[in-house]
């Protein structure tokens, strides 16, 4: 389609609806319109010519973002801020111009949100360096979302946004209030919402800047892994690991981010071949606790090495998850029909959490088939009050057919 000549912004139509497809794919809720991606899709063309018309015309207004509040793991909360589906195609359309142009420029240990680059990568990256140097700084930026400053993020996204037209939608989305659920609206004058589209480009783009390239200059014997605001540093020594410890506090505070003395801590990665102990000796990074665990080596022996594995949060809130579940009081389903509805989450967790020392999950899914022995006995007359029986039973079935739980791979013992 022809693009008309009194537009002040050339934005492709193909590139608003490119935009669109990859809002459809991720789904996600409505923001403050209450708006599905269904509903959005009802009148498609209509929505989306919108779209391409305000941005074009250098009209387009984002309206506020709808904040919900998500549980931490950690505990607390943390705030979501959910654009409505238009202004998630919107802020697409600027992701896929700008992205093009940063994505050279970043560190190759920045991990987050990048095209081709998971957190696996970083998880098995920092494995490796943690049997190569002996120390750890495990760095947490205190709300580092919120607390973002725009003009210097503004001083980095001028240095490479070539159209004039992503300039003036990026301040704009940095600008627009929060919503609540209750309608009243917040203004704010730093940080970017942590759940928009743009939000993760333009959180990489300042940290590359504030950090990643800093590190490279000033401390380049040091390596490190970042995945969006988390981020693990390797020294040789616990003296080289205080005075990075330092120097990153200062850095940090010039870019005006502050480090969460909480949860912020230098960790000695204790091993077999590495004597003497200290205060920390364990961190977490991205779901996985990093620690000493008994391993065996390809001659069959056990030795002590620092590996990860699934986290013992992460693993407390799997099953407190699959409790809620109430197993035991499904009997008006099959055991096909409970696998089957369960088996998306399981699964989930078994290629994230599975990706290093898998045997793990044993100890995090094993209250999983004792509900399901309590679910036969409430289910089959002849197991009512014979929990061993029951067992046995569960066990037969998975013998039988092993595929049919997820986590049966691991086995039912």
């Amino acid at each position: 389609m022809s693009q008309p000549g009194s537009k002040p912004f050339c934005i492709s139509k193909h590139l608003v609806l490119e935009a669109w497809k990859r809002v459809k794919a991720n789904r996600g809720a409505g923001g403050v319109d209450d708006e599905s991606v269904q509903d959005f899709e009802r009148k498609l063309r209509d929505n989306l010519y919108r779209v391409w018309n305000r941005m074009s015309s250098g009209s387009y207004l984002p309206p506020p973002v709808l904040t919900v509040e998500i549980p931490k793991a950690s505990g607390g909360v943390r705030k979501l801020g959910i654009p409505t589906v238009a202004d998630r195609v919107a802020q697409m359309v600027v992701k896929m111009q700008l992205e093009p142009a940063l994505e050279p420029l970043f560190h190759p240990d920045s991990y987050g949100y990048r095209p081709l680059k998971s957190a696996h990568d970083a998880v098995r990256q920092c494995r490796q360096r943690c049997w190569k140097y002996d120390w750890v700084l495990d760095l947490d930026i205190k709300g580092f979302f919120d607390n973002l400053p725009w003009d210097l993020l503004m001083k980095a996204v001028r240095k490479h946004a070539k159209d004039p037209w992503v300039l003036l939608y990026v301040e704009r989305w940095l600008q627009v209030p929060a919503q609540d659920e209750h309608g009243h609206l917040t203004a704010r004058t730093k940080g970017t919402p942590q759940g928009g589209v743009i939000s993760p480009l333009l959180s990489n783009l300042f940290l590359h800047y504030a950090l990643d390239q800093w590190m490279a200059t000033h401390h380049p014997a040091n390596p490190f892994e970042r995945y969006a605001d988390d981020a693990i540093m390797h020294c040789r020594t616990q003296e080289e690991a205080e005075r990075l410890c330092a120097a990153v506090f200062q850095r940090l505070a010039e870019c005006g981010l502050e480090v969460n003395l909480q949860k912020t801590k230098i960790v000695y990665c204790k091993d077999a071949n590495r004597s003497g102990s200290y205060e920390h000796e364990k961190f977490t990074f991205l779901g996985f606790e990093f620690r000493p665990r008994r391993a065996r080596n390809r001659r069959g022996e056990y030795f002590v090495s620092f590996i990860p594995a699934i986290s013992e949060k992460t693993a407390t809130n799997i099953r407190q998850e699959m409790r809620q579940w109430a197993l035991q009081r499904r009997s008006d389903k099959s055991l096909v029909d409970l696998a089957n509805m369960f088996n998306p989450q399981i699964r989930g967790w078994m290629q994230y959490y599975g990706v290093v020392y898998r045997s793990r999950l044993y100890r995090v899914f094993k209250p999983l088939d004792e509900a399901l022995v309590r679910w036969a006995q409430r289910k089959y007359k002849r197991l009512r009050g014979h929990h061993t029986r029951a067992a046995h039973w569960l066990q037969k079935v998975a013998k039988r057919d092993p595929q049919l739980w997820a986590h049966w791979g691991i086995g039912v013992r």
